[in-house]
């Protein structure tokens, strides 16, 4: 990687780790001395498959997101050589403690942003968020968080509850218009940086529920905010969706009920990820954040009749 930077930012580069991440690619910050900095990607080819984070890269840039520019691209070997968006992430100026003005102030940018993301949808660019997805996401629950972290079995009553309620959320995934959905998008993810929000972590964006990205802004997997915070950020956006001519619902209480039970649709999938992750790959820190989502998924599905079967199943597998 080392050589194969060289020619385009010069000899004289110090290295160190510029990010973590769940998959197996690795970023690096490259500093000039001059003070210059780029990021690196080493994407595993065996693993990864840099050619959607460029395909993205380009379409965010288009849209009017700041997004890392590609300086630079070696796709047989899995090296990218990207503009440096900065060190200051979401997550790390919320836990700093900023005061309630401050965060509104992020978010705004961030829901700004991603109306941005949202208008630039056109038909055919990106993969559908389809029903076989949905289910393979969702799948990984039973499969890693269950079976796998809890080390239960369920019986055959329990999995067709379970069935029933994973029909039930793709069947209100697949009602919602559907946009360009980043797929990621949180805290973790975005920079803080002019223009803000600078957005990460983009290449597995598809065209899906409108609410997706909302939720997981909202809604994250590292960091909690109160109920009528989360309510009011996502009326905020409703409304500047409507008055941009987005397709969300014309009913808040119609949008904010989608909203939810994507969210759970989300944090059953993530509840599975952060399992397989601990297991298979051998990053265990994720999965000290697993009760923030078992939170989220038994508190919607105990608001909602139709989903109150898995709260039962939440409260047995507890």
């Amino acid at each position: 990687m080392e050589r194969w930077l060289a020619p385009h930012i010069g000899a004289s580069f110090k290295l160190t780790p510029a990010s973590e991440d769940a998959s197996f690619r690795r970023y690096w910050r490259a500093t000039l001395d001059s003070g210059r900095s780029y990021v690196v990607m080493d994407a595993p080819p065996g693993k990864e498959d840099c050619r959607p984070f460029v395909r993205v890269a380009r379409m965010l840039a288009a849209a009017g997101v700041h997004a890392p520019q590609v300086l630079a691209e070696e796709l047989e070997r899995g090296f990218l050589l990207l503009s440096d968006l900065g060190t200051r992430t979401y997550l790390q100026e919320l836990n700093a403690g900023i005061d309630a003005n401050a965060a509104a102030r992020l978010f705004a940018d961030a829901t700004d942003s991603l109306l941005r993301w949202q208008l630039a949808t056109r038909a055919g660019e990106l993969p559908p968020y389809d029903e076989a997805l949905l289910r393979r996401e969702m799948n990984l629950f039973p499969q890693w968080y269950v079976e796998k972290h809890l080390k239960r079995t369920l019986s055959s009553a329990q999995k067709d509850c379970l069935e029933k309620i994973l029909a039930l959320l793709v069947q209100s995934a697949l009602a919602q218009p559907a946009v360009y959905v980043h797929r990621d998008y949180m805290p973790r993810n975005l920079m803080v940086c002019e223009p803000n929000p600078g957005v990460l972590d983009f290449q597995d964006a598809v065209l899906g529920p409108i609410s997706y990205d909302m939720v997981s802004l909202v809604r994250d997997a590292f960091i909690s905010w109160e109920e009528e915070r989360v309510l009011d950020w996502s009326v905020r956006y409703w409304e500047k969706a409507r008055a941009a001519g987005l397709p969300v619902a014309g009913d808040f209480g119609e949008f904010w009920r989608a909203f939810e039970w994507m969210g759970l649709q989300r944090h059953l999938k993530v509840l599975g990820i952060f399992a397989r992750i601990h297991y298979r790959d051998g990053k265990p820190r994720y999965l000290a954040d697993t009760p923030r989502f078992f939170g989220y998924v038994h508190s919607v599905s105990r608001r909602y009749g139709q989903l109150a079967p898995l709260a039962r199943l939440l409260d047995e597998l507890a």
